[in-house]
């Protein structure tokens, strides 16, 4: 195809996004097909497809099945940890979701209403999460681990009819028990849930009658997954508004009163259909493997909604990118099912490179079947990029969208035009968003000018309506910094070829001695290091010169380099690419970095620590030991 069809596409999508969107709605199946595509009337809160009604369910699941696809495989969950899998076809799984969706039925659960899911990774989350949408009931999925503290405030916020859980998560070297985490989150919300269903695992201390007996007669019904369904109808779908909402989903590391993310069912739906054929180019039939878990947007849109809307084969994965059993399971599972598509994290590949460094274990494997490894969730640096194109031999499609976009702002829109790879960039806004790049004031940047991304409204369909029972709250953080634009968070620029450069969040962007640098540019540069694994740049406060870059490395497996060789190295590699402007002199080698468990490095709560700063452990992080390990080396930089 010529260069030109993404560019028209793209400016279709933009001049007109009533037309572009009304005709993308036909790839939906509605009870009541929109005449319209956008309302205005309340701007700067737009809704899409206000006069449409379907059934999300209906669309990922019944659908396929009348047409003749019932035997086709829906979801293959695979759980590296406990070396178990199972496959489910479209018709196996529009029975299930259905028994379940009378079980939710059966304890009051109605449209609108609310269900809060707290699962691990197993086939049972997508089919609860289904189940509420087969309802017109509201699911909000909380990641299966987050405090009992945390899962009180979401239960607080969202007031679910319905808890559903299940004993617990299993780990490559632990069992995380759930049900206790439920019953002390239940004890400290003011919200009371009518009934907690559980699906219960084999190898988990709690049981559901332990949990029952101690609740008494005064708290929620706990039943197992088998009695709650016993002697119930199966539900139809319910048909609700395309403006409904969907699910809510709580954005990481919030603090305080959460922020619910609240997606609506016509424009995520129409969304997501898209994105499917236009991004990752996946058809009916074709396997699509998210790494990620339900517990995330990622997860949400690229494991559940996206794959099944398709018709095309999800794989639900219990496992890690290592330890399960080695830095091989990711390309064991792209052989044995014929993933054509595999999406996963920077942190994911970066782990794997360290434990495999020259990708011995890709060669084990046939993964023919593999036609693009995308990438998003963190910065993809150049080199863990360079390393993953080589040791795969297939393209590397980093790209870019966050919580509460809820789809790509920013990718190389393969189903439309494979455009030429820049590493370092997520190739081009996505049509239907409408980039630019503003100073601080709000006034337009010229091409190469680094400022903050934002994104001219209206939002395409599948992005945040709102937040959960709070419109002001939705206005204040997102659409008050730049009236008529969605402040993304993130700096960065746009090239002089049309393409996104992502630097990281504003809050990135150190001030040295009066220049404005990006710590993300530094970290591109240093992890260009044959030794270093994976790093982060923090600014540090300096009295003299107000910030100054530091820097934390994780080396690869086998590295023998010395502290003071490294150190060296790197300040000269900075120096040279970014010139001595950037005062990069401190560089300390750590074991590992502190991240949320969806990949996130935590850069703030690093600063915080090595400004001596109160700060708060985000709810979402992966291993506290990182933190106390890093504060060690932290600390003494507080002196400066």
């Amino acid at each position: 195809m010529s260069e030109a069809t993404y560019a028209s596409v793209y400016r279709s999508s933009v001049e007109d996004p009533e037309r572009f969107w009304l005709d993308a709605a036909d790839a939906v199946d509605w009870v009541s097909p929109p005449t319209r595509a956008l309302d205005d009337s309340a701007a700067p809160l737009y809704r899409w497809f206000p006069d449409g009604e379907l059934n999300t369910c209906v669309n990922a699941v019944d659908r396929h099945v009348a047409a003749g696809h019932g035997e086709r495989t829906a979801v293959i969950y695979d759980s590296a940890v406990l070396d178990t899998q199972e496959h489910i076809t479209y018709a196996q799984l529009q029975e299930r979701v259905a028994r379940f969706a009378g079980a939710l039925a059966a304890q009051g659960v109605t449209k609108g209403d609310r269900v809060l899911l707290y699962m691990p990774m197993i086939a049972e989350s997508l089919i609860a999460m289904l189940a509420c949408a087969r309802l017109g009931a509201v699911h909000s999925v909380v990641f299966g681990g987050f405090a009992p503290k945390e899962l009180a405030s979401r239960i607080d916020d969202s007031a679910p009819v319905v808890v559903v859980t299940a004993s617990g998560g299993v780990e490559p070297k632990r069992r995380i028990e759930y049900l206790p985490a439920i019953e002390e989150a239940l004890q400290l919300s003011d919200h009371a849930p009518s009934a907690v269903l559980v699906h219960e695992r084999d190898g988990f201390v709690t049981t559901v009658a332990q949990a029952r007996e101690r609740a008494g007669d005064g708290g929620p019904a706990w039943l197992s997954w088998t009695e709650a369904q016993d002697g119930v109808t199966p539900a139809e779908p319910v048909t609700v508004k395309a403006t409904d909402p969907l699910y809510i989903l709580y954005t990481s590391g919030t603090t305080g009163t959460p922020k619910g993310v609240v997606r609506d069912n016509g424009g995520h739906a129409v969304a997501l259909s898209w994105s499917m054929r236009n991004i990752y180019d996946i058809g009916a039939g074709d396997v699509m493997w998210t790494a990620s878990d339900v517990g995330w947007v990622v997860g949400h849109s690229y494991i559940v909604y996206g794959p099944l809307l398709a018709g095309a084969t999800t794989v639900v994965y219990e496992g890690k990118p290592v330890g399960t059993p080695d830095a091989g399971a990711f390309w064991k599972r792209v052989a044995e099912h014929g993933v054509k598509v595999l999406f996963t994290a920077p942190t994911a590949l970066r782990a794997i490179r360290k434990a495999d460094p020259q990708g011995d274990l890709v060669r084990d494997y046939d993964i023919s079947s593999l036609q693009t490894l995308f990438v998003a969730g963190e910065r993809l640096d150049p080199e863990t990029h360079r390393w993953a194109s080589d040791v795969l031999g297939v393209p590397v499609v980093d790209h870019w969208w966050q919580t509460e976009t809820g789809w790509a702002i920013c990718a190389n829109p393969f189903g439309i035009e494979k455009l030429p790879i820049v590493s370092g960039s997520p190739t081009v806004p996505v049509p239907g968003f409408n980039v630019e790049i503003l100073d601080p004031v709000g006034e337009p940047l010229g091409p190469g000018e680094e400022g903050n991304i934002a994104v001219r409204l209206p939002l395409p369909p599948g992005t945040l309506v709102t937040l959960w029972r709070n419109d002001e709250r939705f206005v204040s953080s997102y659409l008050s910094a730049f009236p008529g634009y969605y402040a993304t968070g993130d700096s960065g620029y746009i090239d002089e070829n049309g393409y996104v450069f992502v630097m990281g969040r504003t809050d990135d962007v150190i001030n040295v001695s009066g220049h404005r640098l990006s710590t993300g540019h530094m970290e591109q540069v240093v992890a260009t290091h044959p030794d270093v694994a994976e790093c982060a740049v923090i600014g540090v406060n300096d009295p003299l010169k107000g910030q100054r870059p530091s820097g934390y490395v994780v080396l690869k497996t086998g590295s023998d380099i010395e502290p003071q060789k490294l150190r060296e190295d790197l300040v000269g590699m900075v120096r040279s690419q970014i010139g001595p402007v950037a005062d990069f002199k401190d560089v300390a080698v750590v074991d590992a970095l502190p991240k949320t468990r969806s990949g996130k490095i935590l850069r703030k709560t690093m600063r915080q620590m090595a400004d001596g700063e109160k700060y708060t452990v985000p709810s979402t992080i992966e291993d506290d030991s990182v933190l106390e390990a890093l504060h060690a080396v932290l600390a003494p930089r507080e002196q400066g």
